[in-house]
């Protein structure tokens, strides 16, 4: 299970998505037969969510008869919790970490909290996020950032991938020595290709392929590409953060030779799952998970870094502290791996 800092419990305010973004067709009490259309709030064009999202909405489209997806751009996994705050989305991708930090009122949320939460649906995709070099700026290990003088991409402000990534290289004291470039996804090939930057953290979906805008970076890098070398100090930083998985696997998605210091790809991996206001009918999210459990080969065919789907890992990211969509609770105690111990939302 990945529970972020395991928060305390508090009081959930439900989510104030109007009927103009959960779209029903025909009377709004959304009586059997209706069509229902789920906005998902999909981060940025080229990520790992916006593609998953377009997936689930090509599948809906082809395999469901009363659901329609349809997926908006936003700033990111942490930004749309402020966006659903704000009542612009009635669902999105969102990162446990993020998730975690919301619920507790920490991190970006001590200073500006949210008032109300999704309620939890499931696992969509683990995020591989690692540190890459460029030949000429002297780097071959994490060791080197901590003398500092780099310019180092974090990701996307905004991003839940940039919360953590944050987080860790601030606990690893690398942060304040070095220069952070902050510009979009769509900006950093750009940057690459004209050397304004060092070092940069990018990130694989579930072992399979790079995210859109990270293999654009590897297309304008001209090859000058490697992995860095990742030394014991950051690795523990890694394991001792609450909300990241340290995972050690093969180099994946690259069209270079990534090895020249290391063969190794050391990642703080970031789990996604799909949240949902209770407006949105219970059978409508349940309908959601059958589409990712039953159609994977479709999903597949629009994204192919989706998840391998089973019902016990659409579980693996549920925190035990938030409700879970109402309908998503059925797909799980139908499926048989509803835990007692969890929340069951209830949808309006």
């Amino acid at each position: 299970m990945i529970d972020g800092d395991k928060p305390t419990r508090r009081d959930v305010v439900k989510g104030a998505a109007t009927l103009g973004v959960v779209g029903l067709a025909g009377c709004s009490d959304d009586d059997d037969g209706d069509e229902v259309t789920i906005t998902i709030g999909g981060t940025s064009t080229g990520s790992s969510t916006q593609a998953a999202g377009q997936a689930l909405a090509r599948a809906a489209q082809q395999h469901s008869d009363f659901v329609n997806i349809s997926v908006q751009e936003t700033d990111g996994w942490t930004a749309n919790l402020y966006e659903y705050d704000a009542g612009q989305i009635p669902a999105m991708g969102v990162d446990n970490n993020s998730l975690a930090k919301a619920i507790a009122d920490e991190g970006p949320f001590a200073d500006d909290p949210v008032d109300s939460l999704p309620h939890q649906g499931f696992l969509f995709t683990s995020l591989q996020i690692h540190w890459v070099g460029l030949d000429g700026s002297g780097l071959e290990s994490t060791e080197d950032l901590r003398e500092g003088g780099y310019t180092i991409y974090p990701i996307q402000p905004g991003f839940g991938t940039r919360l953590l990534t944050e987080e860790i290289i601030r606990e690893a004291d690398m942060w304040e020595q070095n220069d952070i470039l902050n510009v979009d996804t769509g900006d950093i090939p750009g940057a690459v290709e004209e050397d304004r930057v060092d070092a940069l953290c990018l990130y694989g979906a579930n072992g399979v392929n790079l995210s859109g805008w990270c293999q654009e970076v590897d297309v304008r890098s001209g090859g000058r590409l490697n992995l860095l070398e990742v030394d014991d100090d950051f690795r523990q930083t890694i394991e001792d953060h609450p909300g990241a998985i340290l995972e050690e696997i093969e180099p994946y998605g690259y069209e270079q030779e990534v090895t020249e210091f290391t063969d190794e790809l050391v990642t703080w991996s970031l789990a996604g799952q799909w949240a949902f206001s209770p407006e949105i009918p219970a059978r409508a999210t349940e309908e959601v998970c059958r589409l990712a459990l039953e159609h994977e080969d479709t999903l597949r065919e629009s994204d192919p870094t989706t998840l391998e789907y089973s019902p016990e890992a659409m579980t693996a990211t549920v925190i035990p502290e938030l409700e879970i969509h109402e309908g998503v609770a059925d797909f799980f105690d139908d499926n048989g791996v509803w835990d007692d111990s969890w929340i069951r939302g209830e949808a309006e």
